[in-house]
């Protein structure tokens, strides 16, 4: 028996083989970018809705989601392009992003604290101009 590995590879030699890249994975791209401009779709409509059809505190809280939904329109784009250079030059790192959707996901909770906090001081506000 021989003490040799069966495999003996060289420093010096190096292999460069050529990295294929499926077409799934450009298209999972751009689906990601499509689903996050639904969501900022849906978010710029609720904020329409609030501007025209809310009184005072509507009024705020649909500057507010439009904020957000720009700022996740701008997380999108700017996500979608780093990844698509990304795999144009075959980069092996994760295409994954842990402090944007966070990020994202408090300033929205944040503005329907908000929107909450408005409603309720609002109301009260109205409670107490009825009872005078």
């Amino acid at each position: 028996m021989s003490s040799q590995p069966l495999l003996q590879t060289t420093p010096v030699k190096r292999i460069a083989l050529p990295t294929r890249v499926e077409p799934k994975v450009f298209f999972a791209n751009e689906r990601t970018f499509l689903s996050w401009l639904n969501f900022t779709v849906i978010l710029g409509a609720l904020a329409v809705g609030m501007l025209n059809f809310g009184d005072r505190p509507a009024f705020v809280s649909a500057f507010l989601f439009t904020g957000v939904a720009m700022a996740a329109m701008l997380y999108a784009l700017v996500t979608y392009h780093w990844r698509a250079r990304s795999i144009r030059v075959r980069g092996q790192a994760g295409f994954d992003d842990r402090f944007g959707p966070t990020f994202l996901t408090i300033i929205l909770f944040l503005a329907v604290v908000v929107n909450f906090v408005l409603r309720i001081t609002y109301g009260a506000k109205g409670a107490e101009g009825g009872r005078n």
